[in-house]
């Protein structure tokens, strides 16, 4: 059941990654000044998880502890007016908070997707959360 999971995990990992790195490749063509910097680091990010998953999917201890970081970078979800992050590879299911005058849960989910989030500004309507399926794939992959 272990490597059926570390399997699963690994082919989300490589998925989303290798969409991640064409997505920030496109965006990186015309080389602009903010947006090339936050593609290369979108770049970088979606080429360490690409990296992680097949080296997951190949059965590496390394792989490993290094899909733990991969899903531990896509476990905030963060929308302030000040800032704003979030990374999903793959897959996600979001439940989060929305900071406004009469606060809420809600709960977002794809699959098939890749999103990569890197802003000093954010959206007028503030919200804070966790993606629970980055989550659930850490703490399987802290199974022994």
């Amino acid at each position: 059941m272990r490597t059926l999971l570390f399997r699963l995990i690994g082919v989300l990992e490589i998925a989303g990654g290798f969409y991640g790195v064409a997505a920030m490749l496109r965006r990186l063509l015309p080389f602009g000044a903010h947006d090339s910097l936050v593609a290369l680091l979108g770049l970088a990010l979606y080429g360490f998880v690409l990296a992680a998953g097949i080296q997951l999917v190949a059965g590496s201890e390394h792989g490993v502890r290094l899909s733990r970081w991969a899903q531990l970078l896509q476990l905030p979800l963060i929308a302030l007016p000040v800032f704003s992050y979030g990374l999903h590879c793959g897959a996600f299911v979001n439940v989060f908070a929305t900071l406004q005058a009469a606060p809420r849960l809600g709960l977002d989910w794809h699959f098939g997707s890749q999103g990569f989030v890197l802003a000093v500004a954010g959206p007028s309507v503030s919200r804070l959360g966790i993606n629970l399926l980055a989550l659930l794939s850490w703490l399987v992959l802290r199974l022994r």
